[in-house]
């Protein structure tokens, strides 16, 4: 196995456990009478979508990681890295779990700005590749944009 796939391996391990305990964090969140009773954006979508959503993004995240460690490893790569890991993770528990809406805005617009700053400080080392980023980056500005309507309509 050469270490192209030896790496992808362990970041589709990492960044699915990251959903896996996003998950377990969340418990009956989404299904939960407190968020079913919520005023959701109009443009929020099916339940099926995010699930769909999460696996294509953390697939070309995880690809995109491949091609940026096999390209370089810095402290500032490791720390973005763990802190896009920890915000995408503590955004369930905090907003389904402990129903802090308004925290859960401040943490997903963190996220977003990581992911953001992945995209911009590795473009010039990844060129092309640099769009695997993009439907993360794209997905949390969406995310983003339906926790900003509920912080605004409950």
């Amino acid at each position: 196995m050469n270490k192209f796939i030896k790496i992808l391996i362990v970041f589709i391990i990492i960044n699915f456990g990251a959903l896996a305990i996003g998950q377990l964090f969340m418990g009956d969140g989404a299904t939960s009478e407190w968020y079913l009773s919520l005023n959701k954006a109009p443009w929020t979508p099916p339940g099926w979508v995010f699930g769909a959503a999460w696996t294509s993004i953390m697939l070309c995240y995880s690809v995109y990681m491949t091609f940026l460690i096999m390209t370089l490893v810095t402290k500032k790569l490791i720390a973005l890295f763990l802190t896009q890991f920890v915000l995408n993770v503590s955004w369930n528990l905090i907003f389904f779990k402990l129903q802090l809406i308004e925290m859960g805005l401040g943490v997903i617009a963190l996220l977003t700005l990581v992911v953001a700053a992945f995209f911009v400080t590795y473009l010039n080392d990844l060129k092309w590749k640099s769009l695997l980023i993009l439907p993360y980056l794209i997905w949390l500005g969406i995310a983003t944009s339906l926790n900003l309507y509920v912080v605004i309509n409950n």
